[in-house]
């Protein structure tokens, strides 16, 4: 029984993006399986896929590349393998041996690189490898689909007799050419080859006197093919042995089947093993162009999407270099309901498609394009209402169909139901329909549903500004040039901006003042403050984004002063020991000039000396006590730059003991690399550099320019993988 009705899935577009995924798969089985992906219904199997998905994705950064899956279906192989006396065809053979291959080549890859793929190797390593599968078919078949010579002991001796005979043909018909040429009974071009057989080019004047079957004549009937005489005894030889190899191959083929049928359901299982990695290849690409990632899985009922794309609108406007808006909502416990509204065309229904198209995907194993703090639960069901839904086929009205939808609605709707619904109410009388539309609602409230409608019936948006676990939320609309920003808000419900689009499309304001007059004062008013307060908030963005500017400029400026303080500072510091000794120098020189002007009144040589001496004796004692000052501090200073030297050093010693350890480490737990043709390459000892001719088991042949060498891989290092 599916959780998901069909409907669902058709209003959300999910075939659409099931044909996207199934274009980027590789097998025709992958892509028939894409295509009938349905949503899982058990948690556990769901995270496997999601996980696998999200690992898939990892390998396209990584230099672990995942090995091709690509294989050819061997469906009417498996049905012959399931009649009893049927035999497969030397083709089905190979199909079958391929499959076997490419899942032995997945199950080493993965074995090798579990910490990377976990769950992958999980994956494949359920299945259990039968290596006598493709040993019994390459004991039989060559890599050129022909069957071995040595497939039986018949059979060799069949075709050994087959060569001799073959040989006798060839050495009698020689012969036949060499006589009749000498007797010029041949035209020029001497022989031919009819029916598979060499034939001799006979004069028609000398036919009778050739000996053998006439095989044809030429258009103009100059010529006469026929077969030497000599030749046909061999001839029918060579039938006779070609039909009992014909026998023997059979006999060989019927014998290789019987070996392979009980292997029956394990092959199945290595099918649908490689027809499921393509559909998580394919996911995984279309996660990659999508830029959708695995958010977290939260136990707690709440669903926070944060920068969500519509994947389909995502993709188109990336193919013609358009911007996409994302949208930012939050549904739980506390939040369960909100009601958008505003003007139509400002991005209502795409949020709803959006919010339900990623939610079905995730729950269809597939990645979402949101944010990577996004936050995501499961719903048991997904209930939706949107688009046109006129039933012509029974008959239906838009609004019968809607009331039939919202009693399914009523059905099924619990705590673990996820609805959502567009233009809630619409398609009969505004005011009945909007009552009505508010019952379901309460209805859906009661039940603990989560959900999100959008709508323009104020009474809808009254009750969910009433509700304490619902809320109002509008697309932002530029009341001004009345064009949407495609912006959700939450907390607020949206004027329709009715009068406004209309006077913007031409419609004559005459007209416009004449409808308003037409309806209550009361709406028009209650409109008219939505709208109000919808510019105000506007403006409070506006005037909200200017004073981040302004904080910005002022933090700028602040910095600016703080650094001109600075420089301020060290200058005004470098002035004042100018100052200091400039002072210094002054009183100095003072006291010299009074010597020496005691020395030119008394012209007395001893105090003239003796006041020098004291002069530059006290300069002297200052020095020492500076310089003494000066040198501890300098000695402190470089005592401390020595201790700081030291830790230094002991810390890098460390580091470099933890940085060696790690390196090791890293180059123990280094996944080999896995090397293709084409690849650029050396020797782990050497420094020449050869590309890889051909590999095969674990060895590789590398053309060096002038010669080439057979080496292990084990022995190579990548230098650089072909582009």
């Amino acid at each position: 029984m599916r959780n998901i009705h069909p409907k669902t899935l058709q209003d959300l577009e999910f075939t659409t993006v099931l044909t996207q995924i199934a274009a980027r798969c590789n097998t025709e089985l992958g892509k028939e399986k894409a295509l009938s992906i349905q949503p899982y219904r058990h948690k556990d199997e769901l995270m496997d896929v999601l996980g696998q998905t999200s690992e898939y994705l990892a390998s396209f950064s990584n230099d672990n590349r995942i090995p091709n899956h690509g294989f050819d279906h061997i469906n009417s192989e498996l049905g012959l393998l399931n009649i009893d006396n049927s035999t497969l065809e030397i083709s089905g053979f190979r199909k079958i041996g391929g499959i076997y291959k490419t899942v032995a080549i997945h199950h080493k890859f993965f074995k090798k690189f579990k910490e990377y793929y976990p769950l992958l190797f999980n994956k494949v390593d359920a299945l259990e490898l039968h290596p006598e599968i493709p040993d019994a078919i390459d004991d039989v078949i060559n890599k050129f689909g022909e069957i071995k010579d040595s497939a039986s002991d018949e059979l060799r001796y069949i075709r050994n007799q087959i060569n001799e005979v073959r040989s006798k043909i060839n050495q009698s018909f020689s012969a036949a050419l060499g006589r009749y040429q000498s007797s010029d009974f041949l035209d020029e071009i001497r022989e031919s080859v009819v029916e598979n057989r060499r034939v001799l080019a006979v004069k028609a004047m000398h036919r009778k006197k050739v000996k053998g079957t006439v095989m044809g004549t030429s258009k103009t009937g100059s010529i006469v093919y026929i077969v030497p005489e000599a030749t046909l005894a061999y001839t029918r030889e060579l039938s006779n042995l070609e039909f009992d190899e014909k026998e023997e191959v059979q006999r060989i083929l019927n014998k290789l089947t019987d070996e392979i049928r009980p292997y029956l359901e394990v092959l199945k299982a290595y099918q649908t093993y490689l027809a499921e990695t393509d559909i998580t290849a394919a996911k995984a690409r279309y996660a990659y162009d999508m830029n959708g990632i695995l958010p977290e899985i939260n136990d707690q009922r709440e669903m926070f999407l944060r920068d969500a794309f519509h994947p389909l609108l995502y993709l188109s406007n990336k193919r013609k270099n358009e911007k996409t808006w994302p949208q930012t909502i939050k549904l739980h416990r506390e939040n369960r309901i909100i009601v958008i509204s505003g003007p139509n065309a400002g991005g209502k229904s795409i949020t709803l498609k959006t919010i339900g198209l990623l939610q079905v995907m995730l729950q269809s194993g597939m990645l979402i394009p949101v944010h990577e703090r996004s936050s995501v639960c499961f719903f048991d069901k997904i209930l939706t209402d949107i688009g046109d839904n006129q039933s012509i086929e029974n008959h239906l009205s838009t609004y019968s169909y809607r009331l039939k939808n919202m009693n399914h609605f009523l059905k099924k709707c619990n705590d673990k139901t996820l609805f959502l619904i567009d233009e809630f109410g619409t398609g009969s009388d505004p005011e009945l329909g909007g009552a009505l539309a508010e019952a379901f609602l309460e209805v859906f409230y009661e039940r603990e549903a989560y959900g999100v409608i959008t709508t323009h019936y104020a009474n809808l948006k009254a009750l969910a500004n009433e509700l304490p676990h619902a809320t109002n939320a509008n697309m932002l609309f530029n009341s001004k040039t009345l064009e949407p920003t495609f912006q959700l808000v939450l907390g607020e419900a949206g004027s329709s901006f009715t009068f406004e689009v209309a006077q913007k499309n031409g419609i004559p304001y005459s007209l416009i003042n004449k409808a308003k007059k037409k309806i209550e004062r009361g709406k028009v008013r209650f409109d008219a403050t939505i709208a109000k307060l919808q510019k105000e908030r506007s403006k409070m963005v506006e005037t909200g984004s200017k004073l981040k500017e302004e904080e910005n400029k002022a933090r700028e400026e602040n910095e600016r002063l703080e650094q001109l303080n600075s420089k301020i500072k060290s200058k005004l510091e470098s002035y004042q020991e100018m100052y200091d000794h400039n002072q210094r120098m002054i009183q100095l020189g003072n006291k010299v000039n009074t010597a020496a002007e005691k020395y030119f009144m008394d012209r007395k040589k001893r105090p003239l000396i003796s006041e020098m001496l004291r002069i530059v004796e006290t300069e002297n004692s200052k020095r020492k006590k500076t310089t003494a000052k000066k040198a501890k501090a300098k000695q402190e200073e470089k005592k401390q730059v020595a201790e700081e030297l030291e830790q230094k050093i002991k810390k890098v010693r460390v580091d470099k003991k933890i940085q060696k350890k790690k390196e090791i480490q890293a180059e123990k737990n280094k996944p080999r690399p896995v090397f293709k043709i084409g690849d650029r390459v050396r020797l782990m000892d050497g420094k020449a550099v050869g590309s890889i001719d051909t590999l095969e088991k674990g060895k590789a042949v590398v053309n060096y320019g002038m010669f080439t060498t057979n080496v292990s891989v084990d022995q190579l290092e990548l230098v650089e993988a072909k582009k």
